[in-house]
């Protein structure tokens, strides 16, 4: 069930505000992405541990978890349209320190920095991207998606060729990315200011319903009720959310490694093989929303978890030939259901599109950083092709996606 937005059946999907919200987003995420990407790198400058260098990521993902919710529950309570342009200045200061960093606890300001950042960005831009949609809100929440996992990508491309070979300091060249970005994002907010009547809040405002003294809703016509009984599904939700991001984790932040170790390749090898994963996980992005739109996401959500449990099954005895066939499958299938989840759960809890968006992403970010830290602490002990055998059955957890309610044909 989906509230439209007074305003959307006149103006439609605005296209513009989209290309413009998932290029940001890209450029977002391709700043975020150097730090993984140049692990090898600072691994062997600073002395690392597979568990320090997995602290940083957690750092930098836990970071931008803990505030996101944050975020989301104060946009929606007062959009703030502005709020982009800042976590993209954010953003930009942390990557300049990055490039500056002389010691370990340096390197994890920068990364908490960079992940305020990020927590500024995310659940406003979702948002944004919603209230872009024009009612096609898989459409939107894929081409928003599509635009960070190929900014992601682009990360290993950027530590192959000119991080590794100039050294740490030209990171500091990444900080155009960050102006471009600030310059987008100013455009629009000022569209996003322009528009108030797309804002979820202001829909509440209009229906018929109750309100207290100040003008808040205390009740609402029944079409526009969140689902009854959301706890178990978003819990269902989340469990999933663990088993894609934890198993992700091991590949963003371990796959390097893995290839190095297992098949010793060339770092730069390693980061190459490495954005052709990370493209391949763009291209899945792309397909999830719009097939949810159409099939439903409940059926996205379940097939793109518990189906990619054959590849992952596979991988850690794969050859070198077969491993980068694998590693596309995984990430064209496994990236196809974060976009479905996060309009399923806007959907099962409507008029909450910034806390809802808010908690997801920063509860996805939460994984990851937890799983790089978990993971790495592993690697140590275990050694890190331990570590590919063991996650390889985490996407079992997909089968869960059967119990969630077929909410679109309430």
């Amino acid at each position: 069930m989906t509230l439209p937005y007074r305003g959307q059946a006149k103006e439609g999907t605005a296209f513009a505000v989209l290309a413009a919200i998932s290029f940001s987003h890209l450029l977002n995420d391709t700043i975020q992405s150097v730090l993984p990407a140049i692990y090898p790198l600072l691994k062997s400058s600073f002395a690392l541990t597979f568990a320090q260098v997995g602290l940083m990521g957690m750092t930098q993902q836990v970071t931008a978890s803990l505030l996101q919710p944050v975020v989301g529950i104060y946009t929606d309570r007062r959009p703030t349209p502005y709020a982009l342009m800042i976590g993209m200045s954010l953003t930009l200061v942390g990557l300049l320190w990055l490039s500056g960093a002389g010691s370990f606890v340096m390197l994890l300001g920068a990364s908490a920095l960079m992940g305020i950042g990020s927590a500024m960005f995310h659940p406003e831009a979702s948002r944004v991207a919603r209230m872009a949609s024009g009612g096609r809100h898989g459409l939107a929440q894929s081409l928003f998606q599509v635009g960070g996992n190929v900014g992601s990508s682009f990360g290993p491309l950027i530590g192959a060729f000119l991080i590794v070979p100039r050294g740490q300091r030209s990171i500091a060249w990444c900080s155009l990315l960050a102006f471009a970005g600030m310059a987008i994002l100013w455009r629009v907010g000022n569209w996003h200011r322009s528009h108030p009547a797309l804002s979820e809040p202001p829909i509440f405002r209009r229906v018929e319903g109750e309100f207290d003294a100040t003008g808040h809703v205390t009740s609402l016509p029944r079409h526009v009720q969140p689902h009854g009984h959301v706890g178990w599904p978003l819990t269902i939700l989340a469990v999933l959310i663990f088993s894609k991001y934890f198993y992700l984790a091991s590949l963003t932040a371990y796959y390097t490694f893995f290839l190095i170790t297992r098949f010793h390749v060339s770092v730069r090898t390693a980061q190459i093989d490495l954005f052709i994963f990370l493209g391949a996980v763009a291209a899945g992005t792309v397909l999830g929303g719009p097939i949810g739109d159409r099939f439903g996401r409940k059926w996205v959500i379940w097939g793109s978890i518990f189906g990619v449990v054959p590849f992952t099954l596979a991988l850690p005895y794969a050859n070198l030939f077969w491993t980068p066939i694998l590693t596309v499958m995984i990430g064209l299938i496994l990236a196809s259901a974060f976009s479905a989840i996060v309009v399923y759960a806007q959907e099962l809890v409507p008029g909450r599109v910034g806390l809802i968006s808010g908690v997801f992403f920063g509860f996805a970010f939460g994984m990851g950083g937890l799983g790089a830290a978990v993971l790495g602490a592993l690697a140590d002990r275990q050694g890190i092709e331990y570590v590919y055998r063991l996650c390889a059955f985490l996407p079992l957890l997909g089968v869960l996606a059967a119990l969630l309610p077929n909410i679109e044909h309430e």
